[in-house]
């Protein structure tokens, strides 16, 4: 079976909601945690983390969980602000994008801007995602992604182990 790690980025906490969802839905996928090094609250707060998605600047952030190369895919869960990737997301993919074997995106948005997020994430990588998909924050917030957290999790596992046929090897019982 694929090791897969999810990393999030939450300013509300949702993000970090879906993240935990899909963890305990998929056997053995562990979970990473980005954080804004210096935190940001209430209004002003916000309006900065707008001005880093419009700008496309790279807050300082840090960064708890398992090393990305030890796995076989990544998740990022990421909100969209602006119409575009969190800037503490931004920050991650550029600090650690030779580190991120298969990259998975999943956006959670007021109304839009996923495709945007994506399109982002594949330039600073360099490759295509292997996967992708976007949340509404009231899906999440209603239990509504829960069905579709699971296909996307299923969908990624199983797409990881066909990569990886030596996973195949040791299920089997003996010699073909």
């Amino acid at each position: 079976m694929s090791r897969i790690l999810v990393i999030s980025y939450s300013w509300t906490g949702t993000c970090t909601r879906l993240a935990k969802l899909m963890c305990s839905q998929q056997p053995g996928w562990q979970l990473g945690e980005i954080r804004l090094a210096k935190t940001r609250k209430g209004r002003s707060g916000y309006w900065r983390c707008v001005l880093d998605s419009v700008l496309r600047l790279r807050p300082a952030f840090l960064y708890e969980g398992p090393f990305p190369r030890d796995f076989d895919a990544v998740v990022l869960v990421s909100p969209i602000w602006a119409f575009s990737l969190a800037g503490p997301m931004r920050s991650f993919v550029h600090t650690w994008r030779d580190h991120l074997p298969d990259v998975a995106v999943i956006s959670v948005m007021g109304g839009a801007g996923a495709s945007n997020a994506v399109r982002e994430v594949e330039r600073l990588i360099g490759r295509p995602s292997a996967r992708h998909a976007a949340f509404t924050m009231q899906e999440v917030e209603s239990g509504q992604a829960g069905i579709a957290s699971r296909k996307f999790g299923d969908a990624l596992r199983e797409l990881e182990d066909f990569k990886h046929p030596e996973t195949f090897a040791a299920l089997s019982p003996g010699p073909a």
